[in-house]
C-alpha cells in the first residue's frame, strides 16, 4: 500500500501505508482485507460490511470518483490502483477476524460450505418465518434481502410460512445455486434474462404483474423488530397455506 486513509472516527489516526495486502476474502456479506505482519507490527484485517448503502469502487489512480468524496469511509491505494469504500456500514480493524466472525453460519460461497449444517441450523427454528430465517446470517451466510424474495418465489413458498412447513434442504440448495450463478456478475439475475427490467422475478416489483401468472406483486415487511425489511411475493404463486 502506498496510501491509506480511514474516514471513521475510531480509525482516523490509523495508517497502513507501506504494509502489504496478504489476501482479500469474504465471509458471507463481510469483506476481510488481510494485512501482513511486519517486523514490528502484527497482522491485522480490515473488516467492512456494505449494509444497505455501501459500495466498493476500484479504479486506476487518478480516475475521477463516481460518488461524492464525503461519502468515502476508507481509501486504499497502490502505485496503480485505488479502492474506495463508500457509505460502508462497518469499518474496523481486527486482529483475529475469524474469531470475531465465528458466529456466522455456513458460507454459501465458502470453500467449507456445508449444506447439511445450514439445513440443520434453519430447521432448528421451526416457528420462524422462512423469509426471516433466510436472512439470519447466524443460520446461513450470504443471502441478502433481494435474494430471499427471489428464493421464496422460485420455491413457491410464501415468505411468512413457518420453517416447520417448508422443505428447507431444497431452499438451501437453490440459495447456493443462485449465489454461484451470480458471483461473477455485476448485477443480480434470477430469471435468466439480463435485460435491466427483466432480471428479477419479484424483488422491487410492487404492484407490477407477476411474470408467471400476472397477479400484482405484493410488498410487505418481515423480520424481527430490530431488523424489519421489505420483502416481495406473488400471492397466487406463493399461497400462505402451501407447504414448499
Amino acid at each position: 500500500l502506498r496510501y491509506s486513509q480511514f474516514r471513521v472516527p475510531a480509525l482516523a489516526t490509523k495508517d497502513l501505508s507501506g504494509r502489504t495486502i496478504a489476501a482479500v476474502r469474504s465471509r458471507g456479506k463481510h469483506l476481510l482485507i488481510d494485512i501482513a505482519a511486519t517486523a514490528t507490527q502484527p497482522a491485522v484485517s480490515i473488516h467492512t460490511h456494505l449494509k444497505m448503502e455501501g459500495e466498493w469502487h476500484i479504479h486506476r489512480v487518478g480516475t475521477r470518483w463516481r460518488k461524492p468524496a464525503h461519502k468515502a469511509r476508507i481509501i486504499l491505494r497502490t502505485s496503480t490502483y485505488e479502492a474506495v469504500g463508500f457509505e460502508l456500514g462497518i469499518v474496523e480493524l481486527l486482529t483475529d477476524p475469524d474469531a470475531t466472525l465465528a458466529y456466522l453460519g455456513p458460507d454459501l460461497l465458502g470453500d467449507d460450505w456445508d449444506p447439511v449444517e445450514a439445513t440443520d441450523r434453519i430447521t432448528a427454528h421451526p416457528d420462524t418465518p422462512i423469509g426471516e430465517a433466510l436472512l439470519d446470517q447466524r443460520l446461513m451466510t450470504g443471502v441478502g434481502n433481494e435474494y430471499r424474495s427471489e428464493i421464496c418465489f422460485l420455491r413457491g413458498v410464501h415468505p411468512a410460512t413457518p420453517v416447520a412447513d417448508v422443505q428447507v434442504a431444497p431452499m438451501v440448495d437453490l440459495s447456493r445455486r443462485l449465489l454461484w450463478a451470480n458471483k461473477d456478475r455485476t448485477v443480480r439475475v434470477t430469471t435468466g434474462n439480463t435485460s435491466t427490467n427483466a432480471r428479477l422475478w419479484v424483488y422491487g416489483r410492487d404492484r407490477k404483474p407477476c411474470r408467471r401468472c400476472r397477479t400484482p406483486i405484493v410488498r410487505t415487511m418481515l423480520g424481527p423488530p430490530d431488523q424489519v425489511r421489505s420483502i416481495y411475493f406473488c400471492p397466487t404463486c406463493q399461497p400462505i397455506s402451501q407447504t414448499g
